[in-house]
């Protein structure tokens, strides 16, 4: 299957999909911090019709975040906002088969501009992470993403993040267990289904 993971300079996602045989690359204006041949530095709206089975998205959240809402005002950037959906939207209309798009949990002008509502909230503690960190996923073509293994000891490491340059790179990276699940469960060259994946999916809850 030939993946494209959209604003991913970690390249945690895209080599989750290649430890399992996938065509997948990842692309960002920045370089990729694990070095490889296998990521696109550049404009990723330049890439996304290069023919790609799956598109996993990580657009910036700086605009479009309930965390952030307050400034819209304050700072007057309603206009980056409208830019800032725009470019999300540009994932969810892309001309690819099987669509994720992921992103902090949005405010309600955000919603708005995007034009739905996401599919789904995940957290990294549902899938072996001992982290606090709601995301959001919106789905095209694909069931929504089950929990792997359940931790019961959480901690909100993103949100107590030191203020720091590299602050917003720390905060943005995907945690292993969900890219592990996003590429056992959305790399499959079968449509996936969601009764299959209950039955074939070892899930633990403790």
């Amino acid at each position: 299957m030939r993946v494209l993971v959209a604003c991913e300079f970690s390249g945690v996602v895209r080599e989750a999909f290649r430890k399992l045989g996938h065509d997948a690359y990842s692309c960002d204006l920045l370089p990729s911090e694990l070095p490889s041949p296998y990521h696109i530095q550049g404009d990723v709206l330049k890439a996304i019709s290069d023919g790609w089975d799956l598109l996993v998205a990580h657009p910036p959240c700086t605009r479009l975040c309930n965390s952030g809402v307050r400034w819209l005002a304050e700072r007057n950037l309603w206009g980056e906002l409208r830019e800032s959906a725009a470019f999300f939207r540009a994932f969810l209309e892309a001309p690819v088969e099987r669509i994720v798009v992921e992103n902090p949990i949005p405010h309600k002008y955000a919603l708005e501009l995007i034009g739905r509502k996401y599919d789904q909230v995940i957290q990294p503690y549902m899938f072996g992470e001992p982290e606090s960190k709601a995301t959001c996923l919106w789905l095209k073509n694909l069931p929504q993403l089950l929990p792997t293994k359940w931790v019961q000891d959480r901690k909100q490491r993103c949100y107590l993040e030191t203020p720091s340059p590299e602050r917003w790179k720390n905060r943005s990276r995907t945690y292993q267990g969900i890219a592990d699940a996003l590429a056992s469960q959305y790399g499959s060259s079968e449509k996936p289904n969601q009764v299959m994946f209950q039955q074939s999916l070892s899930f633990d809850a403790s």
